[in-house]
């Protein structure tokens, strides 16, 4: 049989994996309008976060939690300003390829996400006090 607290293991890791996922979502939206520090370099490129399940093995079960962030190999956007001081020789400056919409997008996804497990949590807490409850009767 397996332990009632397992559920609320699963959402656990869940929350902590989508909140992960928020901290690059958020580190992504600072970035979105960068430069590159230096004349034709490269600016900030976005990050996306690498989810892995995991065997939980003191409960058998299996989580998830945020593995790695990986680099977009996107094409940066290019914009024509030859006084900018990040201009290449051509006079076009690199900005970041963060797209504020995908991000905003998966923020709101990893947001309620983590809003059903944080829910999950509350119901199994409710249903154990409602338990107890019968049990004392």
């Amino acid at each position: 049989m397996s332990d009632p607290r397992d559920s609320m293991l699963v959402s656990a890791a869940g929350m902590r994996a989508q909140a992960a996922r928020m901290r690059i979502i958020s580190e992504n939206l600072a970035n979105a309008d960068s430069t590159s520090r230096e004349a034709g370099g490269d600016p900030y490129r976005r990050q996306i976060p690498v989810f892995e399940a995991e065997l939980n093995r003191t409960t058998g079960m299996t989580t998830v939690r945020m593995t790695d962030a990986i680099h977009d190999n996107s094409s940066f956007r290019l914009e024509h300003e030859p006084d900018h001081p990040a201009a290449n020789a051509e006079g076009y400056v690199k900005y970041s390829n963060v797209s504020t919409i995908v991000e905003t997008m998966d923020m709101r996804e990893a947001m309620r996400s983590y809003e059903a497990n944080l829910n999950m949590i509350e119901n199994h807490r409710r249903m154990l006090e409602r338990t107890l409850d019968l049990l004392r009767r």
